[in-house]
């Protein structure tokens, strides 16, 4: 019985060695990547239309539209979707309507509207076509790019240009930019978050996109409206996480997706527990849908070997919460009975367990140091934002905030058993990006005439 409970202590092991192995070929991957093959594609080549989902959004859409129409470069265009709005949303946009011919302004009104953002991103899709949007641009479908932006998104100055050259390899179909918290400095929380999506794309994004695999995100999503062509009347399905989905079902029709760190969009960080436990309740309900995706991908002649094992084990990462959980279950009962029925068996197999207990530390916070390491060099890649020993505090406190995953991942396994598939959407606090995140925040906004 000792032998039994002392090797399922072992079990929560498990999962994070998994992770450790992934992210160790991770790095290795990215070591080893091959050279660029791209085309020679600059932004001048490509006409980029911003799409602005919105509902009830009055507090951060105007510095978010601000943002956009300051991006460098006249082969732009803003279309935002106002998805059924109660608020000044419509009205604060119109207003850039009329100084700026670049914006335009889709309303959306019941029955059809808030069905979902993919279906307002579908909405947006089927406009560019019947506006005349997508053919007055000059340009065939193939150097057309779809940006999909949330509404709280800050989108960096220099984002087309970087993507541009990505592009230029015809088999991309979309490329995803790095993402970060604009507000990290309101709380621990937000900066927990900044820190999860910097060190995600530094090790696993950044690894993903040499295999053509890498994640699509909904906020700074740049897409070929060819690519979108591909997948229907309807590109966007009603998936909670449309956007993992929409990639990998361009990855099984021979699309790659790819990534770049090199530039970034801003959002806003959520600062309270309640309401991140229930974003991240959906996107791992999301991800658990798109397991309907695995056999369409594993069809695909273009996806084999190391792309098709790096695909199907991201996929299955959520298990890993339920394995962690299960064990913990299994194991602290039993600890539990020895020490209530057979006191000298409990002793024994605690100071037994000692070194076990040891190991246990060592194992969970030596990544530390490394998580650490890497969100201090990731974060400080443009200007300065944060000491080495406040990154390494970080990573420590990084540790804890991960285990945040083990009451969501059950939440959204039983949402999912039940068929429940409503949200509320996410309040915004409206909080203004600091002006040293943006390298040319200290200019002012071009002034643009129509």
């Amino acid at each position: 019985m000792e032998i039994l409970l002392n090797f399922a202590a072992l079990i929560p092991f498990l999962p994070i060695l998994m992770f450790l192995v992934y992210g160790s070929l991770a790095l290795v991957g990215l070591l080893c990547r091959r050279a660029d093959n791209r085309l020679a594609m600059t932004a001048d080549d490509l006409f980029f239309v911003f799409v602005v989902p919105c509902l009830n959004e009055e507090l951060v859409i105007e510095a978010s539209i601000n943002r956009l129409r300051a991006i460098p470069g006249r082969n732009t265009a803003i279309l935002v979707v106002d998805d059924g709005s109660d608020d000044a949303t419509a009205a604060i946009v119109s207003r850039h309507v009329e100084r700026d011919p670049r914006v335009r302004l889709l309303r959306r009104s019941a029955p059809h509207a808030r069905q979902g953002k993919g279906a307002a991103l579908n909405a947006a899709y089927r406009h560019l076509w019947s506006s005349g949007l997508a053919v007055g641009s000059g340009r065939d479908s193939d150097h057309i790019v779809v940006v999909v932006v949330d509404a709280d998104g800050r989108l960096e100055l220099d984002a087309p240009a970087t993507v541009a050259p990505l592009l230029g390899d015809p088999r991309i179909a979309a490329v995803q930019v790095g993402v970060r918290m604009y507000n990290r400095n309101a709380g621990w929380l937000a900066r927990m978050q900044d820190m999860e999506f910097l060190v995600f794309t530094e090790i696993y994004q950044r690894a993903r996109r040499q295999h053509g695999n890498a994640g699509l995100g909904g906020n700074g999503q740049f897409v070929r409206l060819s690519a979108l062509e591909s997948l229907g009347v309807e590109p966007w399905t009603d998936y909670l996480t449309e956007d993992l989905d929409m990639g990998l079902r361009l990855q099984a029709l021979g699309w790659r997706t790819s990534f770049t760190p090199a530039t970034f969009v801003s959002q806003e960080g959520l600062t309270t527990l309640r309401p991140l436990m229930r974003q991240r309740t959906r996107w791992y309900q999301g991800h658990l849908q798109c397991w309907s995706r695995m056999a369409d991908l594993l069809r695909c002649r273009d996806i084999s070997g190391p792309r098709a094992v790096d695909l199907m084990v991201y996929l299955i990462t959520p298990i890993t919460v339920q394995l962690i959980t299960l064990s913990l279950l299994g194991y602290l009962p039993g600890q539990a009975v020895i020490f209530t029925t057979q006191w000298d068996s409990f002793v024994g197999s605690l100071m037994a367990n000692h070194a076990l207990l040891l190991w246990w530390y060592l194992f969970i916070f030596s990544l530390t140091p490394l998580l650490g390491y890497i969100y201090w060099r990731a974060a400080n890649r443009r200007v300065r934002d944060l000491s080495l020993p406040q990154a390494m505090l970080c990573g420590f406190l990084f540790t804890f905030y991960n285990y945040v995953w083990l009451p969501v991942g059950w939440r959204a396994t039983w949402r999912l058993v039940r068929g429940q598939r409503t949200w509320a959407k996410t309040l915004r606090l409206a909080v203004q990006p600091p002006p040293e995140v943006h390298q040319s925040a200290d200019e002012p906004l071009p002034a643009i005439h129509s």
